[in-house]
C-alpha cells in the first residue's frame, strides 16, 4: 500500500493494490478490493462486497457499495463491481445489487460519471459511456457501450440505453433508447442518428450512411 492517509479508516480484510492513494476521511470497508493505481480523494466511502479495478479516479464525497434504496432488499451480501480506468466525479453514488436483481451493480471500463450521478441497484453500465451531471439511473437500467447522457436526465427502471446513443439534457427517459440515435424531449422522440458521436468513435462513412437509411425507414 502507498499514499494512505493516516486519517483514512481502512477495515480489516480490505485489499488495497499498489500505488493507490487514499485521501483523508475516506472509509473503506473490510470486504472491499481496490486495484492498482487508483486515486481516492478525501471523504470517499466504499462499503459492502465491492471490487474496484485499476486506474480509477474517485473524487470527493463519492459513495460506493452501500445498501440500495429498494424496500424489497433484505440485507443479502450483494455486490458492486467497477472495472478499470473510470472517473467518478464529486458526489456520485453507486448502490449495490439486490436479491431479486441478480445481486450485482456493475460499471465497466473507461466511463466518466460527472458530478452527482446516481447509479441505483442492479444497474449495468458498459464501457466508454459518459453520464452527465446529476443524471439518475433507477434500478435495473442497462447502459450499453459508448452511450452519452447529458445533464439532469432521469432514467426509469428496466430501461436499456443503446450503444452510442445520445440523450439530450433534462430528458425523462421512460422507455428504451435505440442504439446509434439521438433521443430528446417530453414526450420522448428519436431525432435522427448520433452522427457526431459515431464519427468520434470511428464509424465509417458507409456505416453512418446505412444508419441514416435505417432511421428513415424506421421513423
Amino acid at each position: 500500500m502507498s499514499g494512505i492517509s493516516e486519517l483514512a479508516v481502512i477495515g480489516p480484510g480490505a485489499q488495497i493494490g499498489s500505488n493507490v492513494t487514499v485521501g483523508p476521511f475516506c472509509k473503506i470497508g473490510g470486504s472491499v478490493v481496490i486495484g492498482d493505481n487508483c486515486e481516492l480523494m478525501n471523504n470517499v466511502t466504499v462499503e459492502g462486497i465491492t471490487r474496484i479495478g485499476s486506474n480509477n479516479t474517485i473524487y470527493q464525497n463519492v459513495v460506493i457499495g452501500v445498501a440500495p434504496q429498494d424496500l424489497k432488499y433484505r440485507g443479502t451480501p450483494t455486490e458492486t463491481i467497477i472495472g478499470d480506468g473510470n472517473v467518478l466525479r464529486e458526489n456520485c453514488t453507486v448502490h449495490r445489487g439486490t436479491e431479486l436483481g441478480g445481486g450485482q451493480t456493475t460499471i465497466g471500463n473507461n466511463n466518466l460519471l460527472m458530478v452527482g450521478v446516481h447509479v441505483a441497484h442492479d444497474c449495468r453500465v458498459a464501457d466508454k459511456t459518459i453520464l452527465g451531471n446529476q443524471t439518475g439511473l433507477a434500478g435495473h437500467v442497462y447502459i450499453e457501450d459508448g452511450a452519452v447522457i447529458s445533464a439532469l436526465v432521469g432514467v426509469h427502471h428496466f430501461v436499456t440505453i443503446g450503444n452510442y446513443s445520445y440523450i439530450a439534457g433534462i430528458t425523462p427517459v421512460r422507455r428504451d433508447v435505440p442504439p446509434f440515435m439521438k433521443f430528446a424531449g417530453d414526450p420522448n422522440e428519436t431525432r435522427g442518428i448520433n452522427e457526431e458521436g459515431l464519427k468520434r468513435n470511428g464509424f465509417s462513412k458507409d456505416d453512418i450512411a446505412a444508419l441514416k437509411q435505417a432511421y428513415r425507414r424506421l421513423y
